[in-house]
């Protein structure tokens, strides 16, 4: 079985055991009080592992302990694997960041801007120029999610939905890509941030410019490579034990509810590959996916990327520097963005005072639906991931708290 384990004691690297061991203290809490049904946490500086602990259940009804192989539904921690694939094949020569994304999915070409108009009946006109690549790496294309419920351009995406997957019930990500180039954008590309269906999109691109399926490059391109043997697109039979079950919150005692049957979509391959948020994986597998960030694109003497395509991916590619609170969408959600641009498939902290945090300016992250997170952190050489099942990510403050009992660990 592949596992994590603690490589070095943490005073060698400038850390305080006794302090990392707050983390436990910290989030114990949280699933003995029903918050949580378990989590898997791991630290490291320099590239070694300073801390790894795991608590609780990944199924709190069969009690089963959460353990080092255990499975989990990562959502949006599979957007920066997708915007890898592409930085790949920019490097192998297959695309630009400036293409046009009609040069892979045509109907892209015809694509509106939302003016006015209600989700049924919206007034639209043509893109003053064409969407391009890098504004859906950096989730400045314009397109959403109808999840978000702030307009009518959401609405509509809810409205298409509900009908395209009543006529269309196992959809391929190609028509779903076409389905979103039929609806409106929320704004010109480029000239704002909304967290959307973009890197979807980019699954497809991916697809068109290596003539292989999402699932097939990932494989062989990255999985593989890395040794991400427990990562794809669903649990295969053999390993539906070690899938986690998955919860939401609740406001009741009870503190969570088990999603059953959501839960049991990554029990079977699915028809639609979402290079925006359909992977499992365990805590090893993305370990092995982080520690190639870190070390600039190559692990274990192979090399996915360039430095210097990683060094671009988590630099700030919001129009002067500008941070997603003062030029993105966020409708609320001003205290998850203040302090944090966007790169190409990464949050890249740009203000350590405005993002109220300790981490250093530079430090890119991401997380995922079910309060999955990770953060790399380039100064200070600190990488950290943290696991559970729990929906929305929003439930409860679990990055900032654990960011702070990190950075509280350091010595020197």
């Amino acid at each position: 079985m592949s596992e994590l384990k603690v490589t070095i004691d943490p005073q060698e690297v400038g850390m305080s055991a006794e302090r990392l061991a707050l983390i436990d203290s910290y989030f114990k809490d949280y699933v003995n009080d029903g918050r949580l049904s378990g989590y898997h946490v791991a630290v490291a500086r320099y590239g070694q592992i300073v801390y790894n602990s795991t608590y609780g259940m990944r199924d709190a009804e069969a009690k089963s302990p959460i353990e080092q192989d255990t499975i989990y539904r990562i959502f949006s921690m599979t957007k920066p694997i997708t915007s890898i694939a592409i930085m790949m094949l920019i490097e192998d020569g297959k695309l630009q960041l400036t293409d046009a994304v009609s040069k892979f999915i045509p109907s892209f070409a015809d694509t509106k801007v939302f003016v006015s108009g209600t989700a049924e009946n919206p007034v639209t006109v043509p893109m003053k120029a064409p969407m391009q690549v890098w504004h859906l790496m950096s989730h400045t294309s314009g397109l959403t999610y109808g999840w978000n419920f702030w307009d009518e351009v959401d609405a509509s995406y809810r409205i298409a939905e509900a009908k395209f997957l009543a006529e269309n019930p196992n959809p391929t990500l190609e028509e779903v890509c076409d389905r979103y180039a039929s609806l409106p954008l929320e704004f010109e590309p480029g000239t704002s941030w909304n967290y959307s269906v973009s890197t979807d999109v980019l699954g497809r691109i991916v697809e068109v410019a290596s003539g292989m399926n999402l699932e097939e490059f990932f494989q062989t391109k990255i999985f593989g490579p890395l040794g991400m043997h427990d990562t794809g697109f669903f649990a295969p039979a053999e390993k539906h034990s070690r899938l986690a079950a998955l919860y939401s919150f609740s406001d009741t005692e009870a503190k969570k509810t088990r999603l059953e049957e959501m839960g049991n979509r990554w029990l079977s391959r699915p028809s639609m590959l979402s290079g925006g948020g359909g992977l499992v994986s365990t805590a090893y597998d993305y370990w092995q996916f982080m520690q190639m960030l870190e070390n600039g694109g190559v692990l274990n003497g192979v090399r996915l990327l360039s430095p210097n395509s990683i060094d671009q991916m988590t630099l700030n590619h919001l129009p002067n520097n500008q941070d997603i609170t003062s030029f993105g969408m966020t409708l609320g959600w001003d205290q998850w963005y203040s302090g944090l641009g966007f790169g190409l498939g990464f949050a890249v902290v740009t203000d350590q005072a405005k993002a109220k945090t300790p981490c250093s300016t530079g430090t890119f992250s991401w997380g995922g639906m079910a309060s999955t997170a990770f953060w790399i952190d380039p100064v200070e050489e600190i990488s950290v991931m943290f696991f559970t099942q729990l929906m929305p990510s929003t439930s409860y403050e679990i990055r900032p708290y654990l960011r702070t009992l990190v950075y509280g660990a350091i010595t020197e």
